[in-house]
C-alpha cells in the first residue's frame, strides 16, 4: 500500500484543488478554461523564439560545429587540466537541454556514473542551465528584446558551476 501511494498523488491534488473550489464558491471548469487559453496564447508568444532556438541547435548538431570548436579549444581545456570527454557536453548544455541529456547519457554509457568524469558530467547537469532555451522562453513571452547583461551573466554562471564541478571532483 505505502509504495502504491505515490501513484495517487496527482488525483488526490486534483481532488483537493476541486474540493477547494467547490468550498470557496469558485467555477473551477471556468477557471481551468482561462488557464488553457493563457497557456495557449504564451505558446504562440514564444513560438517564434523556440523555432529558431531549435533550428539552431539542430544546425550545430548536424554540420560538426560542436567538434570543431571542441578541438579548437582543447589547448586551452588541456592547459587548465579538463577532461575532454566533458567539454561537448560544458559547450551544449546552455543551449541544448535535451541534447546535453544525450551527451550524458553516452557520457555515463562509456566511463560509468561512478567514474570522476561520470561525476563530473552528472554535476554539470545538475548545475548549469539551458540559458539560451530560459532567455528564449522568457524573454519571448514578456516581449523583452534586449537582453542587455543576461546572456553574458548566465554563461559566467555556468562557467562558474562547471569549474566548481571539475574541482570538487577532482579535489573530494
Amino acid at each position: 500500500m505505502i509504495n502504491d501511494l505515490g501513484c495517487y498523488a496527482i488525483p488526490i491534488v486534483i481532488l483537493i484543488i476541486l474540493f477547494t473550489g467547490m468550498i470557496k464558491g469558485v467555477e473551477v471548469f471556468d477557471v481551468f478554461m482561462k488557464g488553457a487559453k493563457e497557456g495557449l496564447m504564451s505558446s504562440f508568444i514564444i513560438a517564434p523564439s523556440l523555432i529558431g532556438l531549435i533550428t539552431a541547435i539542430e544546425m550545430i548538431k548536424v554540420s560538426g560545429a560542436l567538434d570543431i570548436f571542441t578541438s579548437l579549444i582543447f589547448p586551452l581545456t588541456n592547459y587548465l587540466k579538463v577532461p575532454s570527454e566533458i567539454v561537448p557536453l560544458a559547450l551544449l548544455r546552455p543551449i541544448s537541454g535535451s541534447g546535453s541529456l544525450a551527451i550524458l547519457d553516452n557520457i555515463l554509457s562509456s566511463y560509468g556514473p561512478d567514474s570522476n568524469i561520470g561525476k563530473t558530467a552528472s554535476l554539470i547537469m545538475g548545475s548549469t542551465e539551458t540559458t539560451f532555451y530560459t532567455i528564449a522562453v522568457y524573454f519571448g513571452y514578456a516581449g523583452i528584446k534586449n537582453t542587455r547583461h543576461t546572456v553574458p551573466c548566465a554563461l559566467i554562471a555556468d562557467s562558474v558551476a562547471i569549474g566548481f564541478a571539475i574541482f570538487i571532483v577532482t579535489h573530494f
